[in-house]
């Protein structure tokens, strides 16, 4: 599908695993914008409007849940799809999920599962290697815009 890769914004304050993230992503026709920490995340997100932002938890500044937590409460960035990428303790994908990510990758991680995240958050082939038949997946459902 022509048009539908996404942009993602990557945020991790090691620029070795950055670099990682930024490339794979690119490979896969992603546009892709870097930052160094969630403080930078917050300042860089408007200007970019990324489909995913993919989040570290232990950061500088700003940690990743608590960035996670100003994106949803910023109308404008109410709507873009988190993915966290981090060795996380159950502890820390809890208060992940209570500040609303949408995913986790934990570290260290696999380039394809990687791919298949984004991709997944993006919605690009969402559907692509689901076993069952998609009867009216959740079209229309009342409220759900």
């Amino acid at each position: 599908m022509p048009g539908m890769s996404g942009r993602v914004l990557v945020v991790d304050d090691n620029k070795v695993i950055r670099q990682l993230i930024r490339v794979n992503l690119e490979l896969e026709g992603f546009e892709v914008v870097t930052a160094a920490d969630g403080a930078e995340c917050l300042d860089v997100v408007q200007q970019v409007r990324p489909d995913v932002v993919t989040l570290d938890v232990v950061m500088p500044r700003l940690d990743g849940i608590r960035t996670a937590a100003r994106l949803r409460s910023d109308p404008r960035t109410r709507d873009v799809r988190i993915a966290v990428v981090s060795a996380c303790t159950q502890a820390e994908v809890e208060s992940a999920v209570a500040a609303g990510v949408d995913a986790f990758l934990s570290k260290p991680f696999e380039p394809g599962e990687l791919i298949r995240v984004v991709r997944r958050l993006v919605g690009v082939d969402a559907d692509v290697d689901a076993d069952t038949p998609q009867e009216g997946a959740s079209a229309g459902t009342p409220g759900s815009a």
